[in-house]
């Protein structure tokens, strides 16, 4: 019995996001699932499905090393590494799904290259003579099909909408928001000869973006570049292509279309907004706005929902936006003239990313967590121990610490450092925490580093706090021996003796960690990089409630499934609880202990 294209292609696109061949067949109405293993077999399906799962493990890698601050010099190149893993990927399926290259780009550019020439007029012979850096003069239009088929039906939206002067994007995570708006803002360069700006919280969050421009150039056109800011050589002229942390000093003396990254997790929004709408200042540069949400609370939460343009119009306020819905339908332009997008990872599921199983991390996260960081739902943290803005002022970028060398064989020197170790309760995966003390009156905590550990084997994680151990002067380490953290305290105190420190859990101890967590977040004296997102979202978790005996006021956290939320607070609990709690401080908070 012959089968149509269209009914091969919905079997292909079922069985890629998992589906059982059973369930094809009674889903397609096939006479038996014989035909879908036969399918699945001709074209290759099963090794396309083990690339998904390769693709999935690479973009979560990509994520964590993206948050880490200060990266060290293996992890850049682990990152670099996995970034050009992860494009070369999505070209292979393009190649496995029959789509071919033309040779337009790269024999093109592989004459450019070869002899050290460049073109003249329409002169396919490179001349003699010293070869340009970075010279996409010869890139049409054409020659970025197949990077735009790379890409899911919601990145095409996105492109479809480049002509909005704004575009404001709310989004899951692991969609592959980087990826495309790389490749969008080297596309445009190239064709248009506009410079391209990224804003990020952090120089190095901004780096990731240089990172696939380079691997999307060398991948799809076979194009090296170099340099930073890149500096493209067009037919227009030349393009800048820069890389700035939204505190960039000289960020405000440039201009272009400005890409604004994450701009729910940036503190002082609206000193952001005004610098990006002064780069973009000229009615032909675009600015376009994206993040996960963070929370409501946020002062960008009103400039999402339209309260911003509203306030101080009275003729505005009955004046409604488009529904969350309607913005997830292929975007709106609404009344402010901004162009809204949602894409939440059902709505990147519906459009072709096939690269997540939404079951499994529905039963990874708690309710709270997934609709948060999955499917753009704002956390109202009204009933939250931490407000949000005590938070952002905690959260700077790590380049200014000129006294942490991350990239050194002693990042910090002889200071020392505290450590924080919390296993999780109901998962396998652990967290540690590196964190300075001030040295002097008024100096702040700073959390140097995070590491998150899966799997039950307490003697691993031994192994990897004993390298921590080699690199920097550590004098504490606190430690929760609850479950695993018990196998890791024995060994830890047998190792280091005089530093280790068991914390065990009761409503009292609990109780101390907790207000010694607010002295020092409402009294401003500690701060982590922006890029870890995740360290504020676990303080946000932390909620004030009673004892089941008693009613005395205790603390909770959403602890259940979740990865490296509420962990990543108590890990820097353990470490920052060193310091007593009536250490020669005046007091901010307005907690007390209750008894």
């Amino acid at each position: 019995m012959a089968y149509s294209p269209e009914i091969r292609e919905a079997a292909k696109r079922l069985y890629l996001r998992r589906h059982t061949p059973d369930e094809i067949r009674d889903e397609l109405g096939l006479p038996n699932n014989r035909v879908v293993y036969y399918w699945a077999d001709k074209y290759g399906w099963r090794d396309l499905l083990r690339e998904e799962e390769v693709d999935e493990a690479i973009a979560r890698r990509i994520v964590m090393l993206s948050d880490i601050q200060d990266k060290s010099g293996n992890q850049i190149k682990e990152l670099d590494m996995l970034i050009e893993k992860h494009v070369k990927l999505k070209k292979q399926r393009l190649i496995s799904e029959g789509h071919t290259f033309g040779s337009g780009s790269k024999s093109g550019n592989k004459g450019n290259n070869a002899k050290g020439g460049e073109r003249s007029g329409n002169d396919d012979k490179p001349r003699k003579g010293r070869k340009r850096k970075n010279d996409v003069s010869h890139l049409e239009a054409d020659d970025f099909a197949s990077w735009y088929a790379s890409l899911f039906e919601y990145q095409k939206t996105m492109h479809e909408n480049l002509h909005q002067r704004i575009r404001n994007i709310l989004k899951s995570r692991q969609i592959g928001a980087t990826y495309y708006f790389a490749g969008e803002a080297f596309e445009q360069a190239v064709l248009t000869g506009d410079p391209q700006i990224f804003l990020s919280a952090s120089r190095s969050q901004a780096e990731v973006f240089r990172s696939y421009i380079i691997a999307i150039a060398q991948e799809f056109f076979e194009i090296e570049l170099t340099g930073n800011p890149i500096v493209l050589h067009t037919k227009h002229g030349d393009a800048e292509l820069r890389f700035l942390s939204t505190n960039s000093k000289t960020a405000q003396s440039y201009h272009g279309h400005v890409y604004v990254d994450e701009y729910f997790w940036i503190g002082k929004f609206d000193v952001l907004n005004k610098l990006a709408s002064a780069m973009a200042t000229h009615k032909n540069w675009r600015k376009t706005y994206f993040s996960t949400p963070s929370t409501k609370a946020h002062p960008a939460y009103s400039f999402w929902t339209g309260d911003h343009w509203r306030q101080g119009k009275p003729d505005r306020e009955e004046i409604e936006f488009p529904t969350f819905d309607a913005m997830r339908d292929r975007g709106r332009l609404c009344p402010d003239k901004q162009w809204r997008f949602v894409v939440t990872i059902e709505d990147a599921l519906a459009g072709g990313c096939g690269l997540f199983d939404i079951d499994e991390l529905r039963d990874e996260y708690n309710g709270d967590d997934f609709a948060n960081l999955f499917m753009c739902v704002f956390v109202d943290d009204a009933d939250s121990v931490f407000k949000f803005s005590d938070l952002e002022k905690c959260m700077v970028d790590a380049a200014r610490w000129q006294d942490h060398k991350p990239n050194e064989l002693r990042p910090f020197g002889n200071r020392e450092v505290w450590l924080g170790y919390d296993p999780s309760r109901t998962r396998d995966n652990a967290t540690l925490v590196v964190v300075a003390p001030g040295e002097k009156k008024g100096e702040k905590f700073r959390v140097l580093e995070k590491h998150y550990w899966r799997g039950m084997n307490f003697a691993h994680h031994v192994s990897e706090i004993q390298k921590v151990y080699a690199r920097y002067r550590v004098t504490y380490i606190g430690v929760d021996t609850t479950g695993i953290g018990a196998g890791v305290f024995d060994s830890i105190s047998t190792l280091f003796p005089r530093e280790a420190t068991a914390i065990h859990y009761s409503v009292g101890s609990k109780t101390r960690l907790v207000l010694k967590m607010i002295d020092v977040i409402e009294g401003g004296r500690i701060e982590w990089d922006a890029s870890n997102k995740d360290i504020a979202m676990s303080c946000l978790a932390i909620r004030r409630t009673t004892t089941d005996t008693g009613g005395a006021i205790t603390f909770k956290a959403s602890r259940d499934n979740t990865t490296g939320h509420a962990d990543v607070f108590f890990a820097i609990a353990h470490a920052v609880i060193n310091e007593p709690l009536n250490y020669e401080h005046k007091r901010t908070s307005s907690w007390t202990m209750q008894h």
